[in-house]
């Protein structure tokens, strides 16, 4: 399977699990923190896609873009699997786990930013 595949599978059950949690989060009391988790799933799994496939076009560095990808997607992960299972009445996914997300999410869009920037190298 390749890497495109692979990241368009995990935005395709990113945005499955946000419209899941914010189903499930209307139906538990201080469903708040479940709320933003299924909106941070649901906006980066279309932001997912938008990369991957600009990835595969050859708008981006490849590399660069690979690991920014699987790691804007690790972090969402991270960041809304802590706030859901809180939201959902939950203890936490395990300590520093929506900070470590979080910081991981902004780096790798920081790292997508740069691989645009860079681009593609030239085949020839």
């Amino acid at each position: 399977m390749t890497a495109t595949r692979i990241h368009l599978v995990v935005a395709s059950l990113m945005g499955a699990w946000g419209v899941a949690l914010l189903a499930a989060a209307r139906h538990v009391a201080g469903g708040e923190m479940a709320t933003i988790a299924a909106q941070m799933l649901l906006f980066h799994a279309s932001a997912l896609v938008a990369w991957a496939l600009a990835r595969k076009s050859g708008l981006l560095h490849d590399l660069l873009s690979r690991l920014a990808i699987t790691g804007l997607a690790l972090g969402v992960i991270l960041f809304a699997g802590d706030l859901a299972i809180r939201g959902l009445g939950g203890d936490r996914l395990f300590a520093y786990a929506a900070p470590l997300g979080g910081s991981l999410t902004i780096l790798s869009w920081l790292a997508l930013a740069v691989a645009a920037l860079i681009g593609a190298r030239p085949r020839g």
